[in-house]
């Protein structure tokens, strides 16, 4: 470890997933001199594109916003101080029951151990103490979401690589506070009722409850970076409802991240306040 720096690796499906989920500790690790490595797996052409225009839409260009996405994301990394950026550039697979999802090139039409053969040889290149992804729901539900955590898990067993592994979640006990929030500024957001969930599992599957939760990061000091840099994403702002709460009530909702922690050979105690507790 003495001729090389401790190095985070994230994984994501999407520009603009790094800040949502991870961009505190992206931003707070990098301030400490951690390398960090951010790899998205796909060019986000399934996002909105000028004026709004949404895929399927007369004037929705996927090689066009693809490459406004990536334009975009480039400035969020340098936002966050990302050391290295890495894309695969699969395409975006949309949302789950898309035409788009079986369409040749699509993220989620692409065989796991393609997409694991290529990110496990950046692991070896990169040789990652701590990894971070999803957990199998992609935490919310999304194809995209779900084939990243399936290709860094199967990208671990290809490398002979330990690091810490870690799925981003949320708290149950702030989902709450993020629905009044979001209602507060004016989003359509109600829980779902015991009915809905029961035929939409992935609804009550969204976080853990909060003993379940190994790991809280305190990011503080960077909320206003990780706001910038959502910010930077700025062709899906319709999207981005985190945008319209200003730099303080956003880290103030948004000041900790939350994970729970899966592979560990360092011992380190939970819950745990550092993805490097144990390493350094």
């Amino acid at each position: 470890m003495a001729d090389r720096p401790l190095t985070l690796m994230a994984v994501h499906a999407h520009p603009d997933d790094e800040a949502t989920g991870t961009g505190g500790v992206l931003a707070r690790y990098a301030a400490e001199g951690v390398r960090t490595v951010l790899v998205t797996c796909t060019d986000g052409r399934c996002g909105d594109g000028p004026g709004g225009t949404k895929p399927g839409d007369p004037g929705h260009d996927p090689v066009a916003v693809a490459a406004i996405r990536r334009q975009e994301l480039e400035a969020s990394c340098e936002v966050l101080k990302v050391s290295h950026l890495e894309l695969l550039e699969y395409a975006d697979s949309g949302m789950m029951g898309w035409p788009s999802n079986d369409e040749p090139g699509s993220f989620w039409h692409t065989p796991v151990a393609d997409g694991a053969a290529r990110l496990a040889e950046l692991m070896r290149h990169y040789q990652p103490d701590v990894v971070v992804t999803y957990d199998e729901n992609g935490f919310y539900g999304h194809p995209d979401h779900i084939q990243a955590h399936r290709i860094t898990m199967a990208a671990l067993e290809l490398t002979d690589l330990t690091p810490k592994v870690y799925w981003t979640t949320a708290p149950r006990s702030a989902m709450q506070r993020f629905g009044e929030a979001m209602r507060e500024f004016g989003a359509d957001w109600e829980e779902p009722d015991p009915a809905e969930a029961a035929e939409m599992p992935e609804l009550s599957e969204i976080g853990l409850p909060d003993e379940e939760i190994t790991t809280w990061v305190d990011t503080t000091a960077f909320g206003g970076r990780k706001f910038d840099a959502l910010a930077a994403h700025a062709s899906q702002g319709e999207n981005i409802f985190f945008l319209k709460m200003g730099k303080e009530r956003f880290t103030e909702l948004m000041g900790v991240e939350t994970f729970v922690r899966v592979r560990d050979t360092t011992g380190a105690a939970v819950p745990e306040n550092d993805l490097f507790a144990g390493l350094r």
